[in-house]
């Protein structure tokens, strides 16, 4: 019988003494039976094998030698399991096992091109040969991708399913302008030129604190129409820039009460109509407005009336 080499260990059926062989032969019918089950572990697996101290010996060298000529061939070894693999790859595709369509779902159109360069592959590919934990760890690698999954669709067909990080708002700060989204991560490739709907945010800290007033602010869609930006003063407390020139004081805490107390007084006298300087809500339960500056007079219509 052929020596049989496993893990680089060798073992010679036919170095085993006759009787050796009788008594397995007689034990297989014993307490165990014939589907007694295998004991772990490669001594236990000796002791069942009834190997005598010289055969162990003499297959423990035995399999050194396999290993040393394995390693002694140095890159035949490799080039001969390459050779292997590509006729492997060969017969696949010839049974028609090959990459012929990838189907990307979820992907906007600007994260479309990035994460075709990450997926790397070509009509014609081995299908089966694919690495699709390593395709997708490469998509995950994009920064618009916060999710992704892989399938192989046999026999042709790759399945890209992704989930974008969502878009908040646009960070302004150090004079540099990006896309962030919820957690205040920043989109790596977003172009914040192509978001002029997002409200903007600005300032060191802006950011992280974004996710938490722009809900408030969405809650008040007269007042958030008017805002043209967030400014973190000190990352602390917020100021909001209105698109009239107009400053509205947030306060470092509460600043839902602060919202309500200025919600209260526009419904009571339209304040965000009436056109101010600053109104500021920094102080609790209160609120002070400072008027805007009186619009020039027709110096002739004054003299008219």
């Amino acid at each position: 019988m052929p020596a049989v080499v496993r893990g680089g260990r060798r073992q010679n059926t036919a170095s085993a003494p006759k009787g050796g062989s009788s008594s397995k032969r007689g034990g297989g019918q014993g307490r165990g039976g014939r589907n007694a089950p295998v004991v772990g572990g490669k001594f236990a697996a000796v002791g069942k094998l009834d190997l005598s101290p010289r055969a162990v010996v003499i297959s423990i060298v035995a399999g050194v030698v396999v290993l040393g000529a394995v390693l002694a061939t140095g890159a035949r070894a490799e080039r001969i399991g390459q050779s292997m693999s590509r006729g492997m790859d060969r017969v696949t595709t010839g049974m028609g096992l090959s990459l012929q369509r990838v189907h990307i779902t979820g992907a906007s159109p600007e994260a479309r091109p990035a994460i075709q360069r990450a997926l790397n592959v070509s009509a014609g590919q081995p299908i089966t040969s694919l690495d699709l934990d390593a395709m997708r760890e490469q998509i995950q690698a994009v920064g618009w991708v916060k999710e992704a999954r892989v399938v192989r669709l046999l026999p042709d067909t790759l399945i890209v399913e992704v989930v974008e990080h969502d878009r908040l708002a646009v960070w302004q700060t150090g004079g540099q302008t990006y896309v962030i989204d919820s957690s205040g991560r920043t989109i790596q490739g977003a172009d914040a030129g192509r978001y002029p709907q997002l409200p903007l945010v600005v300032g060191k800290g802006a950011d992280l604190a974004a996710a938490e007033i722009l809900p408030l602010l969405a809650q008040r869609p007269r007042l958030s129409s008017r805002v043209d930006a967030m400014v973190r003063v000190d990352e602390r407390r917020w100021d909001l820039r209105l698109k009239d020139g107009s400053l509205i004081q947030l306060p470092a805490v509460d600043q839902e009460s602060a919202l309500i107390r200025l919600d209260a007084m526009d419904q009571r006298e339209r304040l965000l109509d009436l056109g101010f300087a600053r109104v500021d809500l920094r102080t609790p339960d209160t609120v002070a407005v400072r008027p805007g500056a009186p619009a020039p007079k027709d110096a002739p219509k004054a003299a008219d009336a």
